[in-house]
Parts: structure tokens; C-alpha cells; sequence
């Protein structure tokens, strides 16, 4: 694994890519937030915020969405993959919202988790944007771009990559360093075709330096 120092170095490489990054799903309130995040599970962002705005609409708050029938949300959200199942968890949801914390959505990760649907990446996105408290999701390109860096070890699991980047990034930037992850795994080090020629963190990336030997001699 790559020491602390380098992967502050390799974080602010980041940095200076994305200044901008931030998170992508379209949300007004920590309600709606929440309801996103449910959604993007194995789903992307982008087909998340094309079924949100009619689901918002017809569902604005917690004690709405309680009262529909699981066959109401679920022609709303019927395009984004488990949907069957991500219906009867949205309505559970707004229902412990409504019964165990007065229509508030919870800003402890414990409570959080306790509430249909919620795992502890979606716990922490929400944590991180909606109320400001330093927490790392750890979703798919977070993972992967931990992974290719060595910041973590290969075989790690998603707690232990988010321990691991607790530890070597300072608590101040665990937010942006979520987002930022995420926005260089999406945009730049791809699952399938990374950006490994333009990329500024060539240098100290074995997985890349091993990508790019390959390509030369399939070249030659």
C-alpha cells in the first residue's frame, strides 16, 4: 500500500482535476436525499434523477410516501433496476420515518441504518451532504480507484477501504475526498478503458504503469 504522504499527494492531484466535484443526485431536502441514494443502489445517478422529480412531486415528504401503496411508487420508479424491491423499502422508510423520528430524517449513522433500504454507504452519503459530518462512502468507483492506487490492500472489503481512507485522509476533507473519488473513478479512471496516458498519477499507480507496458508491447 502507498504511504499516507503519497496518498495526500495523489488526493490532491484529485483535487486539482475535479475543484468542482460534488455529489450528482438531484435533492432539495435530507428526505429527498435519502429517497436518491435508496435508489442509486446498483443504479446510476443519471437514472435516478430522471424518475425523482415525478416521485418528489407526487410523494413530497415523508408522511405522503407512507400512506402510498407499494404499486403507486412502483410506477413511478419502474425504470431503475430492483425497483420491486426498492418500492416496498421506500415506503417502509417514510413510514420509521414517520413513527420513530417525527418525519425527520435522523443524522446519526445509527439511526440511519436502522431505517429501511439504508446500508452504511447510503448512511454516510447522506450524513456528508445533507448534514455537513465528515463521513466516506464507499461505492463502486471509490472502491476501485482505492484499489488501483494501493491506498488500500486488493482484497480489502468496503468497511475496511473505508477505515483505510479515514486513516490516511485528514477528517476535514472526507467529504471532498468522496466526492472526488468518485468523480475521477467516473470521468477518468474508468472500470474498463482508465485514462492511463493523460493520467497525473501515472507515476505511482503499478496497475496503471502495468496497463500502459501492456499496451506498448501489444503495439510494437
Amino acid at each position: 500500500m502507498i504511504s499516507k504522504e503519497k496518498t495526500q499527494w495523489a488526493m490532491n492531484q484529485m483535487y486539482q482535476m475535479f475543484p468542482d466535484a460534488h455529489g450528482e443526485l438531484v435533492h432539495e431536502t435530507p428526505f429527498q436525499l435519502l429517497i436518491a441514494v435508496i435508489l442509486s443502489a446498483q443504479a446510476t445517478d443519471v437514472s435516478v434523477n430522471k424518475v425523482t422529480p415525478a416521485l418528489f412531486e407526487a410523494f413530497p415528504t415523508p408522511e405522503k410516501l407512507a400512506q402510498a401503496s407499494v404499486d403507486e411508487i412502483s410506477q413511478l420508479i419502474k425504470t431503475i433496476g430492483l425497483y420491486r424491491t426498492k418500492s416496498k423499502n421506500l415506503q417502509r422508510c417514510a413510514q420509521q420515518l414517520v413513527e420513530d423520528f417525527a418525519g425527520q430524517v435522523p443524522n446519526t449513522r445509527e439511526e440511519l441504518m436502522q431505517l429501511a433500504g439504508v446500508g452504511r454507504k447510503t448512511a454516510n452519503v447522506v450524513l456528508g451532504i445533507s448534514f455537513g459530518i465528515p463521513a466516506i462512502a464507499v461505492d463502486t468507483h471509490v472502491e476501485r480507484v482505492s484499489k488501483r492506487l494501493r491506498i488500500c490492500k486488493l482484497n480489502a472489503s468496503l468497511l475496511e477501504v473505508e477505515e483505510t481512507l479515514m486513516r490516511k485522509i485528514p477528517k476535514e476533507q472526507w467529504v471532498k475526498a468522496h466526492h472526488t473519488l468518485i468523480f475521477f473513478g467516473r470521468y477518468h479512471c474508468l472500470a474498463r478503458s482508465p485514462k492511463c496516458v493523460t493520467c497525473p498519477l501515472l507515476e505511482i499507480c503499478q496497475e496503471g504503469k502495468s496497463r500502459m507496458k501492456e499496451k506498448n508491447k501489444n503495439n510494437r
